[in-house]
């Protein structure tokens, strides 16, 4: 290697981003009874009447519709609810999926044609005017994606039944793929605020001896002084955002060649990781910092290649959702503004130069 004080460094920022966007992956009614009508006696002071007779006088006394048990005067109804399993609600409708090995979700109240879980129009509610939120699209779809619920009115019916109304200002699916077919992985962002490297060579305009990351200080890109080792200090610091929570392990590929006609046979000069649990749903989280690194030595001419005639970075994740949605792919490029920016910002190609950049998936 070539000594820090003899060096040259440079770094290179990067410029446009170009995206590779591809669609991610990611009720019965009724109850049997029977009514029975218990036998009775009964008495009166004064007087009292049975069907087909008639005693009067102080302590006079009757038996009313007598039967095998001649007790008690209640009336009693003794109504059997069938007791709907997670099969007769979700047969058609399930819920989304689990990936932790757990059982069926439990049911909702209700029944499988009603379900207290998502407030159907028709079905009974509880009182005039009270409002809730209402969904009637499949479980799986709800509150994924483009879908949201609507609100609905407790509505007189008829003249004492009470159901809800309208499903109002919901939205159902829209599409076959990403966020329109209101899977629970539909989409992500990746946001790296670092993603410059740092070439060492041995004279200006000497050929490339050293690639390392560079470092982020007060705002502005180091060259670390050192190109023997990787640098202590982390290349960058990133944070995820999808609509599913999941696992997912994102990569950062420093290739030579064309963003916009990449090539299997484009060299690599280094590629970073960061992995991590996401574990809130539309929340922007951070995701551990990108390390320092050091190039091998046997990518020299790979980075001599991308010097001369151009690179780019490549962005890619593999993950699966909680919901068993599994994403492999590459989702970004990025590509590098010319050398000649580092000194003249305002050159030609030097537009939108920056230290970061970011990548749907």
């Amino acid at each position: 290697m070539t000594s820090p004080v003899n060096a040259r460094k440079f770094h290179l920022l990067a410029g446009a981003t170009f995206s590779f966007l591809v669609g991610a992956s990611s009720v019965h009614c009724g109850g049997a009874g029977s009514t029975t009508l218990s036998s009775g006696t009964g008495s009166g002071f004064g007087g009292s009447a049975s069907a087909g007779s008639a005693m009067g006088g102080a302590g006079g006394t009757m038996s009313s519709m007598t039967g095998p048990s001649g007790a008690g005067g209640d009336i009693t109804i003794d109504v059997q609810t069938k007791d709907y399993s997670a099969e007769d609600f979700f047969e058609n409708d399930p819920p989304p999926l689990s990936c932790d090995g757990g059982g069926m979700a439990h049911p909702p109240g209700g029944t499988p044609e009603c379900p207290d879980d998502k407030n159907l129009p028709g079905c009974g509610c509880p009182s005039g005017g009270a409002k809730a939120a209402c969904w009637t699209g499949l479980r799986k779809n709800r509150l994924h994606g483009v879908c949201k619920d609507g609100q609905t009115t407790c509505m007189l019916t008829g003249e004492n039944d009470l159901a809800w109304g309208p499903c109002v200002g919901e939205q159902l699916p829209t599409g076959t793929m990403g966020k329109a077919a209101c899977g629970c992985f539909s989409g992500g962002k990746w946001a790296i605020d670092n993603l410059s490297p740092c070439f060492f060579s041995s004279a200006q305009n000497g050929p490339v001896v050293a690639t390392t990351s560079t470092f982020l200080q007060g705002g502005a890109t180091q060259c670390p002084s050192d190109d023997t080792t990787a640098p202590a200090e982390p290349w960058a610091t990133d944070t995820i955002t999808t609509d599913c929570t999941g696992s997912f392990k994102l990569c950062y590929s420093l290739k030579a060649g064309k963003a916009m006609t990449p090539l299997p046979t484009d060299c690599e000069i280094i590629k970073v990781c960061s992995e991590a649990y996401y574990s809130v749903a539309n929340a922007v989280q951070p995701l551990p910092p990108l390390p320092g690194w050091l190039a091998d030595p046997g990518s020299v001419a790979c980075a001599q290649q991308f010097v001369d005639s151009g690179g780019y970075g490549e962005m890619s994740v593999v993950g699966q959702s909680d919901e068993c949605e599994g994403i492999d792919k590459v989702f970004n490029r990025v590509n590098y503004c010319p050398l000649s920016c580092n000194t003249n910002p305002n050159g030609p190609g030097c537009a939108g130069c920056m230290a970061g950049g970011s990548g749907n998936f």
